[in-house]
């Protein structure tokens, strides 16, 4: 049976023709990043969808006792519209104590909804411990689970994870080193020499010699005003010159779950006879009943047999030109009409025989 291949083509330009890009869409500035966050908490006023854990009872119990209300000793509060959860949240780069940031709120019980309920004031910190943010408020829950008493169930989405906008407010910012010393560091998003090196002639050119200077294939580092003022009108000149990036190193990333191949355009295939070809076995099964004779004696048998057929299908033989381009691998392997399987065996096939000029990613 023919199979339908699908491949992505990500056809590169040469660096001849590429398409200058803003330096701000290709590297970062060092130390201008944005910080995880993470806490614990309470939801309450749950439609009778909370938790049935010993840990929400444990924190509720230490809430009450922080606001001033003791239970009475062996009191275990299994309240159904309370819900343990843990929060997470990005803390950008240059936030100010008093801004708002967004809370995503996930359960860590059983609960089976959060929907309709509200955040009670939890702190969120950093990798260092220190609170950062705290984060209260009325969450938006995308998801819905309804059951019936038959046992019959639906959820649409996941209604045990909500978000809140602006829900949490920052109460301490992070240092960063974008006004220390005189200089800036960018860094490229994907490490590459002749990138670096045309970065550092883009700005050089602008900005004037020696201004500019490659670290390595990832780094350059930028001279700059101390003035912080002046900085960031400098960063801002910067990040918006255009560069033309080079292309990427000749790759061919198969995903072997879903059977996807991408092959960029810098792929090349040396002079190489690829034979293709699939075998089938077939076995099939069946019962064969001897009925004796009715005036003889015997009892009636039956006895199982067996068939067994091969099919090899007639082997397709294509030929691959010395430079061969991605067009031309990509047409040989549909007009024999490849599975991805049998696509990626060719490809680690022509890898072992070092006639692939690329390198070869199963992800």
């Amino acid at each position: 049976m023919k199979h339908i291949l699908t491949i992505v083509l990500i056809m590169l330009l040469s660096w001849q023709t590429a398409y200058a890009e803003r330096i701000k869409d290709l590297a970062a500035i060092a130390g201008v990043r944005s910080n995880q966050l993470v806490g614990y908490g309470l939801v309450v006023g749950l439609n009778s969808t909370g938790d049935k854990t010993k840990f929400t009872g444990q924190s509720l119990r230490s809430m009450l006792a922080r606001l001033g209300l003791t239970l009475p000793p062996g009191v275990d509060p299994k309240a159904k519209n309370v819900a343990a959860v843990v929060l997470h949240a990005d803390l950008p780069a240059f936030s100010k104590p008093g801004q708002k940031i967004d809370v995503t709120v996930s359960s860590i019980g059983d609960a089976k909804s959060l929907r309709g309920g509200a955040l009670l004031m939890s702190p969120l910190k950093g990798a260092d411990g220190k609170v950062y943010a705290v984060a209260q408020g009325n969450l938006v829950v995308g998801g819905l689970s309804a059951s019936g008493q038959d046992g019959s169930k639906i959820t649409v989405n996941n209604p045990a994870v909500g978000r809140i906008p602006n829900g949490a407010t920052v109460e301490r910012g992070v240092a960063n080193p974008f006004n220390k010393g005189n200089s800036l560091v960018l860094n490229l998003h994907h490490s590459d020499f002749t990138t670096a090196n045309r970065m550092v002639e883009a700005i050089n050119n602008i900005l004037g010699p020696e201004t500019a200077k490659a670290l390595d294939a990832m780094s350059i580092k930028v001279s700059a005003p101390l003035d912080p003022s002046q900085r960031v009108s400098f960063a801002s000149m910067v990040e918006n010159m255009q560069v033309a990036p080079d292309d990427a190193p000749a790759r061919v990333i198969v995903n072997s779950r879903s059977g996807t191949v991408v092959i960029n355009g810098k792929v090349r295939v040396q002079p190489t006879a690829v034979s293709h070809g699939s075998l089938t076995v077939t076995i099939s099964e069946s019962t064969q009943v001897s009925q004796p004779n009715a005036f003889a004696g015997g009892d009636t048998i039956t006895t199982p047999q067996s068939e067994v057929s091969v099919e090899e299908e007639n082997n397709h033989m294509f030929v691959f030109n010395p430079g061969v381009t991605l067009d031309e691998i990509v047409k040989a392997v549909n007009k024999v009409g490849a599975g991805p399987s049998d696509l990626v065996a060719i490809l680690e096939a022509l890898k072992t025989a070092g006639a692939l000029r690329a390198e070869l990613i199963i992800i």
